[in-house]
This record gives structure tokens, sequence and C-alpha cells, in this order.
């Protein structure tokens, strides 16, 4: 495949942000005073070592705080806009770029609602300019932040030479309920807080490249809905506890990683190459079973997807912006050349499989 129109959108940094407090699995077995023996393993086993969240102390006699609903909306916006701007600033700094040169700003979340949404909010406490266009994501799922990204590169197609920021904020210790069955259980053994966002331009007229040799360029996307599995996974009210709450089907990997293929030919349709063909995966961090089905589907290796299950280790399922953490750490490691070909893949509510070709 040739090297790509210089037109394409490209990324052209990236930055991520996680919360202060962290814990290991075993930490936060002894904090939600879990004993049961099957939800220990769920937490265990997981391939999860560490995670960021942002939860309450236990209460005086040493149980668990269990938060209202208000008090989790609060946490989402509060934590939110602390992790939205941190990650904006770590990823303006990697662009080379300043707060005064954003004019689009696109934020994704699925842990929360809030009106006005982040991107009025962010706007505000950072001081981007009151002229900024906007658009905000909400409760599309983990596969939200492929999505959006579509969006924001078709925006900067059409807007050359100025600087566009998609920021995924993801407060998942907002979306927690506490009540010990295997259901609740396992949402709660695997997802992590955190932010991340990358800077999109398209050259404008009279420049060679956005960003250089090594920012990739988007060159297309694809999307794959599974509708009879539009129940899989879930983020709907519970009248029982009062509050939202998360649900993932256990047939989850196996249903992601079966309609995998078809998405990758999908994504490669017409342009001559293989799964062979591809240099770099930039994956989800679904879960350990989602990986793991998603890497046996595609016949890839456990390198391939060394950044995926590495973020997992270290962070937990962060939702919309794990695809971004994972590319900071391919961006970061120095391995990318010219020329290399890579796969963005999400996949989450829907069911869907949303994936982008990159070529650097």
């Amino acid at each position: 495949m040739t090297r790509p129109d210089t037109g394409n959108a490209r990324l052209t940094g990236v930055g991520t942000a996680v919360p202060d407090t962290s814990y290991g699995q075993r930490e936060l077995l002894d904090l939600l005073a879990v004993t049961d023996p099957r939800v220990r393993s769920v937490f265990l086993n997981s391939a999860i070592e560490r995670r960021g969240l942002t939860l309450p102390g236990p209460a005086p006699d040493g149980s668990p705080v269990v938060e209202s609903q208000g008090e989790l909306l609060r946490k989402h916006t509060e934590q939110g806009l602390v992790l939205g701007r941190r990650a904006i600033e770590n990823c303006l700094a990697d662009a080379g770029a300043r707060l005064s040169d954003v004019r689009y700003l696109c934020c994704v979340t699925s842990t929360g609602f809030l009106t006005p949404g982040f991107s009025a909010l962010l706007i505000k406490e950072l001081g981007i300019d009151v002229s900024c266009s906007r658009l905000d994501v909400v409760g599309m799922g983990c596969n939200a932040g492929l999505n959006a990204l579509n969006a924001v590169a078709g925006w900067a197609r059409s807007h050359r030479g100025e600087l566009a920021l998609l920021v995924c904020v993801e407060v998942c210790s907002a979306a927690y309920v506490l009540d010990g069955t295997m259901r609740s259980s396992v949402v709660n053994s695997l997802f992590g807080d955190g932010a991340a966002a990358v800077a999109v331009t398209a050259p404008g007229d009279g420049r060679e490249d956005a960003g250089g040799a090594l920012a990739p360029a988007l060159l297309r996307f694809s999307s794959r809905i599974i509708p009879d599995a539009v129940d899989a996974m879930r983020y709907d009210w519970d009248d029982g506890h009062g509050k939202f709450s998360f649900w993932l089907d256990p047939q989850v990997p196996y249903l992601v990683g079966a309609h995998a293929p078809g998405a990758l030919e999908r994504l490669l349709r017409g342009t001559g190459l293989l799964a062979s063909d591809i240099d770099h995966w930039v994956v989800h961090s679904g879960g350990k079973k989602v990986v793991d089905s998603v890497r046996v589907n595609l016949g890839l290796t456990r390198h391939d997807v060394r950044h995926t299950t590495g973020v997992l280790r270290d962070h937990g399922n962060l939702s919309s912006g794990s695809f971004l953490f994972s590319y900071r750490r391919l961006a970061s490691e120095g391995r990318v050349r010219p020329g290399d070909l890579g796969v963005l893949m999400t996949m989450g509510p829907g069911s869907t499989i949303e994936m982008a070709l990159a070529q650097w």
C-alpha cells in the first residue's frame, strides 16, 4: 500500500491521566469487604494488578460506604473535570500546541450524565476560546472513542490546518453498585478511572504534512454492529438500588471475538491488505477474556497486543479511552517506522466493533 495522501487527518499528539489514588485488586477486596470466594476469584484472576479509582474510605465500623446516585454523578463531574484537564494539557504538550490553538473539542463519556456536558465545562475550566466548536458523545460505551474519532477526523479534514481535540473522560467508579452479586462483582473487578486526549489535524494549504512522518494518518474507518446482541452490554436503571447499573453478558468475549474477523475484512476491503500486513495493533483493553478472544480469532500474537494487556494490567478497563492509553504506549515505544500500518479497534454496547486503519 502506498503512502497516504497528505490530506488525511493525523494524530499529532496524545495525553492521558489517571487518579492520584490507585488500588491493587487485593486492596479493593479488603476495602469492599468481599469475602465470597467466587467473587474474590473474579478479582484475582482478571489479569489486572492495579487501577486508579475514586472511592470513599470505609465507614467508622469498617464497612464500605454506599454512595447515592447523586453523589456518584457529582463524582463523575468533579473527577471527570480533573482528569479531562490533565489529559488535555498532556496531549497539547505532546503535540507542541497551546490551548489557544484548539478549534474543536469532542468529549466522550459513558459513566455519567450531565448538562451542560464536559465540552462546555472544560472550555470554561481551561479558558479555551469561546468560539471553539464542540461535540459531546454520551452513553455509547467502550467503543465510543473510535466513533468520536471518526467525527473529529471529518471535522479536521474540512477545517485544514486547525487543531481538533478528542477527549475521553471515564470515571468508572461513578458507575459502581456494591451489592455482592456476581453481576456487579464482575463489573467492579474490571473498570478503572481515566481520561485520554488525542490531537487531530489535517494539513492546510502550503503544509506538506501535519505532525511529521510519525504522526499516523487515519485512512479509513469501519463499524460492525451485532443487533442480536443489543442487550449483551447495558448501563441502565436499577430500581432495587435506585441508581444506574452496568451489566455484562458472560458470552460477550466470545461474541466479540467471533465477529472480529468480519469487522477487519470490512476495514481492509479494497486495499489489498491482509491481517498479516498490519504492523501495529491498538486494541481496547476490554478484559482478559475479550482480549484473548480477539487475539485468537484474528490470529494475533501476544506481542501484537502487548500494549493492550499492559494497560489492562496497570489500569483496568478504562472504557472509551482505553485504546488511546495503548496508542500512547505504542507512540512512546520508538518501534514505529514511516510506512507502518496500524489497526485501532474498540468494542462496546450495541454490540459493536469499531476499527480504523492508520499509516505512519
